[in-house]
């Protein structure tokens, strides 16, 4: 019988880490409880697959917890929390986060997104064969051995989600993407009624990197009413 995955919770609200707790359990998951990020970094090892963060926590909130935790490891982190701004979820995922559920969430939701997490290679873990491993948009270099973007001699750094998308609407170049075929191509999940958001803002932050946020698109196109492509 395979091994339970470990999912690290980490929330300073006690009844929501128990809530969590029997549900995730119930599910067949192990877990490990953190009371603030402080004590989540600390608890983190080799054996968790999965971390999910509040964000408001004391000592350590869970964006600087994120951060030091990715540095240990590729671990994916899923943000659960009662901030809903864009540049709130924007930091969430440069830091290194992968996924953001907004409090109140449905726990099918929140298994639906577990669940696909787990299932999920780590990017470090995926291989590219030498042929094909540049795309070329203008003067942006995808390079998918490396993993990076290049314009010139500057390094464009995008977080694994941005890079994920950047590559797969590179790849079929002229193909209109709707936000749901981003979403469960990107994300390898069921698409949810506010995943959509969770892909403009990636889009959005995207275009800002590589300095394409005027109203004539130079990379990334924006086709209205139906959604994204690069030509």
């Amino acid at each position: 019988m395979a091994e339970k995955p470990t999912i690290l919770v980490a929330d300073d609200a006690k009844d929501i880490r128990e809530m969590l707790r029997i549900m995730l359990e119930d599910a067949g998951f192990n877990i490990v409880l953190a009371s603030n990020g402080e004590e989540a970094v600390k608890m983190f090892n080799e054996d968790v697959n999965l971390v999910i963060l509040d964000i408001m926590m004391p000592k350590c909130n869970g964006i600087d917890a994120c951060t030091q935790i990715r540095e240990k490891a590729e671990v994916p982190v899923l943000f659960l929390t009662a901030k809903s701004a864009e540049s709130d979820m924007v930091e969430g995922f440069e830091a290194g986060g992968v996924d953001y559920l907004i409090k109140q969430f449905s726990c099918t939701e929140l298994l639906l997104r577990v669940k696909a997490l787990l299932k999920r290679p780590r990017m470090a873990d995926r291989t590219e064969s030498a042929e094909n491993s540049k795309i070329i948009i203008q003067d942006l270099i995808l390079d998918t051995n490396l993993q990076q973007v290049i314009r010139g001699d500057e390094e464009i750094s995008l977080t694994e989600i941005e890079y994920r998308i950047l590559k797969l609407l590179a790849t079929e170049r002229n193909h209109i993407f709707t936000a749901k075929e981003i979403y469960e191509a990107v994300w390898e999940e069921a698409y949810m009624p506010n995943s959509t958001n969770t892909v403009m803002v990636h889009i959005r932050n995207i275009r800002k990197k590589l300095g394409d946020t005027g109203p004539n698109a130079k990379y990334l196109h924006n086709i209205w009413g139906r959604g994204y492509r690069i030509v």
